[in-house]
């Protein structure tokens, strides 16, 4: 007997259709093509959109452009410099957004939190363009900071001059509040008792800490290191207004080869090895985080 679809069911298929066609024409359509491109070699030339008269005759698959990707010392330097880059900033914006949360969670008045969210989400209403170029004159040669160490006597650092250590800086700054809210949704959740528990039974603060606050708040730091790895492993912006000519990213990579070279197989073959190595990482963080977890349990 055929099943009979409810009028529910069709009511909630037709309320899901437009999103789900919408994704898979604005996302999952251009993903496949970028993958495509990224097998898709040709004979005496370059993979081009649009294709020269010909070149449909001329493509075979190929794993070339990956092997070229992780062998070419260019396309392995910017990759690990990027994921280099990436992991200080989560490292730092993390250590940095912690306390900041915790001391919105556990030290400020219930009626006061909303007004200290609200002011953490300030940067936000500035332009990123506007932010970095404050950056810059902050980090710049004889900037703010120079000026500042100036007046204990020592030499201007120019920290601008050093590319990575700049867009490090400048990474952290405008990603602490994607680590400052899950965190501090976290620590709302943690039921205050079990730390009075701790402190009953001869526990220090620390140790509380260590034990019962700490794991209870994974998940938060799991969404935290998330939020913050993925997109700023695929900056562009940023590394090119501070890092210059000479401290590219993926990002700038798949640029060069896409717009410049006009090599599309080369730009696809780098942005899907990046989206992959992403993904590895990513998984593996939550299975550790999921082992230790477990551990501790």
């Amino acid at each position: 007997m055929a099943k009979v679809i409810s009028a529910e069911t069709k009511s909630g298929w037709l309320l899901v259709s437009p999103p789900f066609l919408f994704t898979i024409l604005v996302l999952a359509v251009p993903f496949a093509i970028i993958v495509g491109l990224a097998f898709v070699g040709i004979d005496q030339g370059r993979v081009r959109v649009p294709l020269a008269p010909g070149d449909a005759e001329r493509m075979f698959f190929t794993f070339e452009n990956f092997a070229r990707v992780l062998t070419e010392p260019v396309y392995r330097s910017v990759m690990l410099r990027s994921l280099f880059i990436a992991v200080c900033v989560t490292l730092a914006t993390v250590a940095l957004a912690y306390p900041i949360a915790y001391f919105v969670s556990f030290h400020v008045a219930p009626s006061r939190k909303p007004l200290w969210i609200f002011l953490i989400t300030i940067p936000f209403w500035t332009s990123y363009i506007i932010r970095m170029a404050l950056w810059r004159t902050i980090l710049g040669y004889n900037g703010i900071f120079d000026n500042f160490i100036g007046l204990f006597g020592f030499e201007p650092a120019n920290i601008l001059a050093n590319g990575v250590l700049a867009i490090i800086i400048t990474l952290s700054h405008a990603f602490a509040p994607f680590a400052v809210l899950p965190i501090f949704v976290a620590l709302e959740k943690v039921d205050r008792s079990l730390l009075e528990a701790g402190q009953d039974l001869g526990e220090s603060k620390l140790m509380t800490f260590l034990r019962v606050t700490l794991p209870l708040t994974m998940p938060g730091v799991v969404a935290a290191v998330l939020i913050v790895f993925i997109p700023v492993v695929g900056d562009y912006v940023t590394a090119k207004l501070m890092g210059g000519s000479t401290n590219p990213m993926i990002a700038n990579l798949v640029e060069v080869e896409m717009l410049r070279k006009r090599d599309h197989a080369m730009g696809s073959a780098v942005a899907v090895t990046a989206m992959a190595i992403v993904t590895l990482i990513s998984i593996a963080f939550v299975l550790l985080n999921r082992r230790y977890l477990g551990a501790r349990r």
